[in-house]
């Protein structure tokens, strides 16, 4: 397989431009990634389509891109639940290789509190393996 790496950058910034919006579910990074975020059973669910252009010089999807995917899943429920807040602290176990293909993030409470709250995220692979696990502490903001 052939990889033109400037024809598939230049389609994602092209994508990521399509608009200014800076909103949940449609933000510069989502629309770069070409991502698909959907809620279902206070979960929240972020499809995306693994592409060589974002692999690491072992020709795996880089972990910085898997991270990414695991805040944004927990981030979108968190504001869906919670309104305002940010991640404090994150941590993924990156557990297999993820290649070319479709993967699910799925973003969940493990504990909804009144100024922290923890919460999770898995990364499956096609196959419907567990391809990473994150968990994260969230600082939930005041509200005006």
């Amino acid at each position: 397989m052939t990889l033109n790496i400037k024809k598939a950058g230049l389609e994602m910034v092209e994508r990521a431009n399509s608009s200014e919006k800076q909103v949940f579910g449609s933000f510069y990074l989502s629309r770069l990634l070409g991502l698909n975020i959907s809620f279902k059973n206070n979960k929240c669910f972020v499809a995306f389509n693994s592409i060589p252009t974002l692999f690491n010089p072992q020709g795996t999807l880089h972990g910085g891109i898997i991270s990414t995917l695991m805040d944004i899943s927990m981030g979108h429920l968190f504001e869906k639940e919670q309104l305002a807040g940010t991640t404090i602290e994150l941590k993924t176990n990156f557990l297999l290789p993820i290649r070319t293909e479709k993967i699910i993030c799925e973003g969940s409470y493990i504990k909804k509190g009144k100024t922290i709250s923890v919460m999770e995220a898995k990364l499956y692979r096609n196959d419907k393996k567990l391809a990473a696990y994150s968990t994260s502490t969230w600082k939930v903001f005041e509200k005006n």
